[in-house]
């Protein structure tokens, strides 16, 4: 089930996110972008979005809406259940909530050393559109149109 967040929810969404990301602090050197976010106000702005399953948290979705796209900001799910689909029904979720709000396209942004997931999105029918240094991280923008 995805469901918004709930307030009480800030830290169990925080470890999720910690979990998913801890392998990339190697990668890029220091802790990635959504490491460092709050999501107690992430969450207290409607931003933040669960996924369920037999009722733990095991996935987590940050979706910006607009002024000028809708971005996917963060998609976590915990490392001991990766590959098992559970991402692909969060971004499904994402763009059919982009869909849902009158967007024609969902924007996203992954570190550069992120290749898999580059790899990832490129699958789904992401476009990458931009390449820019932002608060420190190389960040690849991808585009997918609905």
């Amino acid at each position: 089930m995805i469901r918004t967040a709930r307030a009480q929810e800030a830290t169990a969404v925080r470890d999720v996110v910690l979990a998913a990301y801890e392998r990339y602090v190697a990668v890029i050197g220091t802790p990635p972008g959504p490491m460092l976010d709050d999501y107690g106000v992430r969450i207290a702005t409607g931003q933040v979005w669960v996924l369920e399953d037999a009722g733990e948290i095991v996935g987590v979705v940050v979706l910006e809406d607009g002024p000028h796209c809708f971005l996917l900001d963060n998609i976590a799910i915990r490392p001991d259940l990766q590959g098992g689909g559970f991402g692909r029904k969060l971004m499904d979720f994402a763009e059919a909530e982009a869909a849902r709000r009158g967007w024609k396209a969902v924007t996203l942004y992954t570190n550069a050393l992120m290749t898999e997931n580059i790899a990832i999105y490129t699958k789904r029918g992401y476009v990458e559109q931009d390449r820019r240094t932002e608060k420190g991280f190389d960040r690849v923008y991808m585009l997918k149109s609905l």
